[in-house]
């Protein structure tokens, strides 16, 4: 039997089918969620940059003209204009509007805000000269006029236009919203296409990996299961041929070395009745004794010459039926009745020859005639106690057979009053019957029918044997009471 190794489990096509269900739906999460972070990046960077622009628009112009006007008229000078809280020094509004500015260029991205951002630049930097001028103007004569005419021609247009580069910056970027709205829209319209294409796509490639991987497992079941079909119907030759490399072939080695168990058991069973089929022709042959015919046959002779026609065709009918019995057309069980017959039939033939140191009684009970039992159960019983028991009784002797029924079982008993054993021997003959026929050393026919009295109904039966020396011995048998027409009888074809 192959050593099968799991290179694909069940378990891992389960993982890789689901996998890819899972990861396709995870990596458009994940697309998604990065789509949503860079558009959330770029919406707050426009709505930064509106806002620092739109607070200089609304401040810039009115705190930078109202602080140079103050200047001009010579309420503050540019050294004690920090210390009035309603007013700012234009160069820390100048610088500041720079600096801010200077940021927005670096991370303002479309064309148009980065043109206005530049012109704004350019106009701060002119506003910062004009103030300049007016700086240099307050330490000459005729300062106030020259100053006033520059605030109205140059200054208050410079803040002006510059108010009006922030504007255009903060609508520009107005529009850039509008963009990148409309570029989320277009990628959310896209990304729901492609979705519904994907799941479609995936939906389809589950199917197929879903039959191809159920396939997988239920073929090599359905397979399995017409293996054991045929293992029950009694083929135990055939074997599972599964190549799947997962855990119904580790399964279906299982079953082939279960179904090889099983086919060896079956053969050793075989093997077993041959053997017990064996026993039973050493039996039948025993039975068949030649010494025993050539007696019996002699004693018909003796009998004929004796003038006695009546006894020789008496042993003859006794013959015939004894043998008759003994075949029973190839039977393995037969009724009570007939192995009394037998019996009888045995013990008329060797009374003939053995009257004058024999008797018998048999007394089975009339209501057992119906049950069956196996052939040559009591037969080697009867020959065991007339050839070891009363053959060497120097007195006569007698053999009585008896059978009843007790609680669904069936006793036999077979007793003589020959010389029955010493308790060594008996613990010997004791220990012979338990042991296979074709072990046994002595006992045989003993051994034989208590062999197969519990292969056949089972160890709890079987026999027993009390002898004392001196005073005879009895062998019990016990069977179960199973009517005869219970048994399923092969006789034909066995």
């Amino acid at each position: 039997m192959k050593s099968v190794k799991v290179k694909y489990s069940i378990k891992n096509k389960l993982i890789m089918l689901s996998a890819i269900v899972a990861v396709p739906f995870l990596v458009m999460v994940v697309y998604l969620l990065y789509a949503l972070h860079n558009y959330s990046i770029a919406y707050d960077t426009i709505v930064s940059n509106m806002t620092v622009a739109n607070n200089y628009n609304l401040n810039f112009k009115e705190e930078m003209d109202e602080s140079l006007y103050k200047l001009v008229v010579g309420s503050v000078t540019f050294e004690t204009i920090g210390m009035d809280d309603s007013l700012h020094d234009p160069y820390v509004l100048l610088g500041e509007l720079r600096s801010e500015f200077t940021k927005l260029m670096r991370i303002t991205t479309d064309e148009e805000s980065r043109t206005w951002l530049q012109i704004l630049l350019r106009n701060i930097n002119t506003l910062e000269d004009r103030v300049d001028d007016i700086r240099a103007n307050l330490g000459t004569e005729d300062s106030y006029d020259a100053n006033i005419e520059m605030l109205d021609n140059n200054i208050y247009i410079m803040t002006e236009l510059i108010q009006d580069d922030i504007q255009y910056y903060i609508y520009y970027q107005t529009q850039s919203m509008e963009h990148l709205t409309e570029r989320l829209n277009d990628r959310v319209h896209t990304f729901t296409v492609f979705c519904a294409a994907l799941l479609v796509f995936v939906l389809l490639l589950v199917i197929v990996l879903t039959v191809m991987v159920v396939t997988g497992i239920i073929k090599p079941i359905r397979e399995l299961s017409q293996v054991t079909q045929r293992v029950a119907q009694g083929d135990f030759a055939v074997r599972a041929q599964v190549d799947t490399e997962d855990e119904v072939e580790l399964l279906a080695d299982s079953v082939n070395i279960m179904t090889e168990s099983i086919e060896r058991f079956v053969s050793k069973i075989k093997e077993d009745e041959r053997k017990m089929r064996r026993a039973d022709l050493r039996l039948l042959q025993e039975q068949i004794n030649p010494h025993f015919l050539y007696n019996t046959l002699d004693t018909i002779v003796w009998l004929i010459e004796g003038n006695d026609p009546e006894k020789a065709v008496n042993m003859v009918m006794s013959l015939s039926e004894f043998f008759r019995l003994v075949l029973s057309k190839g039977k393995e069980y037969i009724t009570i009745q007939e192995e009394e017959m037998h019996i009888k039939s045995y013990l008329k033939i060797q009374q003939v020859r053995y009257r004058d140191i024999m008797e018998y009684e048999v007394h089975i009970a009339p209501e057992l005639y119906r049950y069956k039992i196996l052939k040559l159960t009591l037969q080697p019983l009867v020959e065991n106690s007339l050839y070891h028991g009363i053959k060497y009784k120097r007195a006569k002797g007698n053999i009585v057979v008896t059978g009843a029924l007790s609680e669904g079982e069936i006793h036999f008993k077979v007793e003589d009053n020959g010389v029955g054993m010493e308790p060594e021997e008996l613990m010997n003959l004791r220990s012979e019957i338990m042991k296979p026929c074709k072990d046994t050393g002595k006992g045989f026919g003993l051994a034989n029918v208590n062999e197969r009295i519990r292969m056949n109904f089972g160890a709890q039966y079987g026999m027993r044997i009390d002898s004392r020396a001196g005073m005879g011995t009895r062998v019990e048998i016990v069977i179960p009471a199973v009517p005869y027409d219970e048994v399923e009888l092969t006789e034909d074809g066995d």
